[in-house]
Formats: structure tokens, C-alpha cells, sequence
């Protein structure tokens, strides 16, 4: 407990499912918390309070940078910076599998928009802010499809490659200002979204049967290493990608 002491957090895509216990889980290390999304953050924001943490919730997508400006004064005007960006903000459960073949343009044109765009119009609005606070941590949520390319997810497997691509970029280019930039690669997550969608029923088995550690993979599964990358315990580490996915996959 207290490893966030007097930080302050901003998540993208975090109303619920994965983003909403990150946010929960950064709250109960001591950060002051920003809950964004384009629904309706009120849920989320409730349990981090009730709990005794303190958080707002805000409404942005990230792909309008009338939002992102907003948001970025948000967290300033509330909890006095910013020190923490967590992007995970994307599209995925509600997703169907389908050949590339199937994925017209405009499909394509909005998976790469939110999940990969999103990154760079959220960094191009908090960089500012980060670099004049002399530092900050941003954790983008990639994905472990990048490096096996499973089939019916290319457009999504393109976008969170172009996540781990931006990483290591961002990295390089903010290093010398002390914000250290790394992304998450979870394995297929059972949250609440993804467990209503049986378009992935074929990939539940023979990706447990992949693992070194045969279970489902929970979003619990992704919060020691949320924290690890938000915290002092990373200062040295940037422009990495860290796979959590029960041993899946090895880089």
C-alpha cells in the first residue's frame, strides 16, 4: 500500500472491465485518480471512492483533442498535475473474428483510430504537462497478438503493434526529460466484456493449453505489473514491453 503516495493518475477506457480495477488499483496504492471514457465513469469512480480513495470521473474519447486538452486541465485544476497516464483505451471485446479478407475499410480505419492513433493524440496532449513537472509514467496496454498473429484479429493485431511500435519511440524521445514509457502485453483476458462474446470460444482452450501456467488469464493477472511500471521500482526501465500471459509467449 503507498507506493502512489501523492501521484496522480489519468486511465483512458476505464468505465469498467480491465481499465475500471486498474483505476482501483492505482487508487489503493495513494493515487488521486482521473477515470475517463466515453461511457459513463460514475460506476468505477464509486468503487475507488467507497473504498477510500479519491477519483473523478470524466468523459473522453480519445481520439478528439478537445477532449484530451480538457482532460489534461481536469488534472490539474483537481489533483494538481499529472504523473501517471495509463492508455488503455481501445477496442477489442466486441470484436468478431473474421479473415482479413471480411474487414472492410471502415472497420480497419477505426480500430487503427482508437486503439493506435488514440496513443499518439493522448502523449502529443499530456506531453507538456510531463515534461514541465520534470518527469511522469505512461503504461500503454498493448497486446500479445502482436507476436503470433492469431487469425481474424489483423486489424486489431496491427493496431497494438503499432502501440508497442509508439512505446519505443515515445520512449527514445522523452528518455533525456525523465518520463519513462512502456507498454503491457496481456495474453486473452476472460473481463467482463470478453466473457459475452463467444466469437472467442474457439481460442479459449488451446490458449490455456499454450501456457506455462494452464488457466484463464484474469484482469487481477495485469495489476502487480500496472503498478511495478507507475511506481519508483521502473525509473531505470523505458521503452519496454512487458508480456503478461501466463508464459505464452517468450521474447
Amino acid at each position: 500500500m503507498g507506493r502512489l503516495d501523492g501521484k496522480t493518475a489519468i486511465i483512458t477506457g476505464a468505465a469498467q472491465g480491465i481499465g475500471a480495477l486498474m483505476a482501483k488499483a492505482m487508487a489503493d496504492e495513494g493515487a488521486k485518480v482521473l477515470v475517463t471514457d466515453v461511457q459513463d465513469t460514475a460506476k468505477a469512480v464509486k468503487a475507488i471512492t467507497d473504498a477510500g480513495g479519491t477519483a473523478q470521473g470524466m468523459k473522453v474519447d480519445v481520439t478528439s483533442n478537445d477532449d484530451l486538452a480538457a482532460m489534461v486541465e481536469r488534472a490539474k485544476s483537481a489533483f494538481g498535475g499529472l504523473d501517471i497516464m495509463v492508455n488503455n483505451a481501445s477496442i477489442f471485446a466486441t470484436l468478431q473474428p473474421k479473415p482479413f479478407f471480411e474487414i472492410d475499410d471502415d472497420e480497419f480505419d477505426l480500430i487503427m483510430r482508437v486503439n493506435a492513433r488514440g496513443v499518439h493524440q493522448v502523449m502529443r496532449a499530456i506531453a507538456p504537462t510531463m515534461i514541465q513537472a520534470g518527469g511522469g509514467k505512461v503504461i500503454n496496454i498493448a497486446s500479445g497478438t502482436f507476436y503470433y498473429g492469431p487469425p481474424g484479429l489483423s486489424h486489431y493485431t496491427a493496431s497494438k503493434g503499432a502501440v508497442i511500435a509508439l512505446t519505443r519511440c515515445h520512449a527514445r524521445e522523452l528518455g533525456d526529460k525523465n518520463i519513462q514509457i512502456n507498454a503491457i502485453a496481456p495474453g486473452l483476458t476472460e473481463s467482463e466484456g470478453l466473457r459475452g462474446n463467444d466469437g472467442f470460444d474457439m481460442a479459449r482452450g488451446p490458449t490455456v493449453a499454450s501456457r506455462s501456467i494452464k488457466r484463464e488469464m484474469l484482469p487481477e493477472d495485469l495489476l502487480g505489473t500496472l503498478i511495478y511500471l507507475a511506481s519508483s521500482d521502473s525509473n531505470f526501465v523505458t521503452g519496454q514491453t512487458l508480456n503478461v500471459d501466463g508464459g505464452k509467449i517468450n521474447v
